[in-house]
């Protein structure tokens, strides 16, 4: 891969991951995928870095994937392939950004199709500049769609409208998007990076592992019953409790100032 097709920085506690083939719309490649997978878990790991962003350059946030640089591409499939593939590659990707421990902001700059709006609608904050536009394309291609699509949109607006994109395939503006509960906020397309900014070094500055485990809680009470969701909340509480950030938070509000956070 060149470096370039995934560019990224850390600035103010920020990891601005950008994917970086304008002319492909950023259809994303195996290599890209392995290397936005790698940062992920980077930014899990480095108390250096307090929240993220994922953004695009050119008109196109992510078009689907370009799987011409697969392991697979050029073989003969065998039966397993496909799954294997999927498993190993869109399935792992989407659940990097579910699993990245610091808070994940998409900056959706245009259209987000296939994989792409999948990686958009699995991240916990979703800004759209005006002309995007998220596309469950799948379906025009004869396809089942992949990369968590059908786990993650009934969980967010409801099988009825999930069905809806996914049977039809048709383009969803943002401001729709935004209607149905799919996008935070639509911003003018020259605010977007700016707006992605505030929002990050916003997150960057709070009590990262508090953020985390409310990630967490978050994500699983979706898939859990009252009994579990109310174990896995105290089970945070314990855990958080033990934080600086935590102890700051409780002596700021005691002595009536702004707290300092500093992420653990």
């Amino acid at each position: 891969m060149n470096a370039d097709e995934v560019l990224h920085r850390v600035e103010n506690g920020v990891s601005w991951i950008t994917l970086n083939r304008p002319e492909a719309m950023n259809a994303v490649t195996w290599d890209q995928r392995e290397r936005i997978i790698a940062l992920l878990g980077t930014a899990s790991r480095d108390p250096e870095v307090r929240a993220v962003v994922i953004g695009a350059t050119g008109r196109g946030f992510c078009a689907g994937a370009d799987l011409r640089g697969s392991p697979q591409a050029g073989r003969e499939r065998i039966a397993g392939d496909v799954a294997r593939t999927i498993r190993q590659g869109a399935q792992r990707f989407i659940g990097a950004v579910l699993d990245c421990e610091k808070p994940v902001i998409a900056a959706v700059n245009g259209t987000a199709a296939g994989i792409g709006a999948h990686l958009a609608f699995a991240c916990d904050l979703v800004l759209a500049a005006e002309p995007a536009r998220f596309i469950e394309v799948f379906v025009r291609r004869g396809l089942v769609p992949d990369g968590g699509g059908a786990y993650l949109l009934p969980r967010l607006i409801g099988p009825q409208r999930a069905k809806e994109l996914m049977f039809f395939g048709d383009s969803l503006p943002a401001a729709e998007a935004q209607r149905l509960g799919l996008v935070n906020r639509v911003v003018a397309p020259d605010e977007l990076e700016k707006t992605a900014r505030e929002w990050a070094e916003r997150l960057a500055q709070g009590p990262t592992r508090a953020l985390a485990l409310t990630k967490q809680l978050v994500n699983a009470s979706l898939e859990s019953d009252r009994v579990t969701a109310f174990a896995a909340e105290a089970a945070a509480q314990e855990i958080n409790m033990t934080t600086r950030d935590a102890n700051e938070g409780v002596t700021s509000f005691v002595e009536r100032r702004t707290p300092e956070y500093r992420g653990h």
